[in-house]
């Protein structure tokens, strides 16, 4: 991972990739993404983008992949197209999540709008 800027976030120092995704998965926090939010142009984190992005994380962690887009809205109660509407889009909301930095041809795929799931 090469380090090309550190965000400040409660005293702490986190390492940010050359695009802008964390170092480190576990350097995620709420106070994180909410800097990270900002930082993407996001705005504020609601609840609701809070609950979607806990659940990024947690499928992550337990499947090693990014869940279908309509299975993450689903699971928090959203319309089906909570993502978009509240990230802009995927790309950013798997950056806010704090997932590893994707693969090119993960990134032509959330670009385009579709799960890869």
């Amino acid at each position: 991972m090469t380090v090309l800027e550190n965000l400040k976030v409660q005293g702490r120092t986190i390492p940010l990739t050359e695009h802008g995704y964390l170092g480190r998965f576990d350097d995620w926090s709420e106070a994180v993404a909410a800097a990270l939010a900002q930082r993407e142009g996001v705005g504020d984190l609601t609840p609701d983008k809070l609950d979607a992005l806990r659940f990024i994380r947690w499928y992550y962690r337990n499947y090693n992949y990014f869940p279908i887009f309509r299975a993450v809205c689903k699971q928090v109660h959203q319309p089906s197209n909570c993502l978009e509407e509240g990230f802009i889009n995927p790309l950013i909301a798997w950056k806010l999540a704090g997932l590893p930095a994707p693969e090119e041809p993960i990134i032509s795929l959330l670009e385009a709008g579709q799960s890869p799931g």
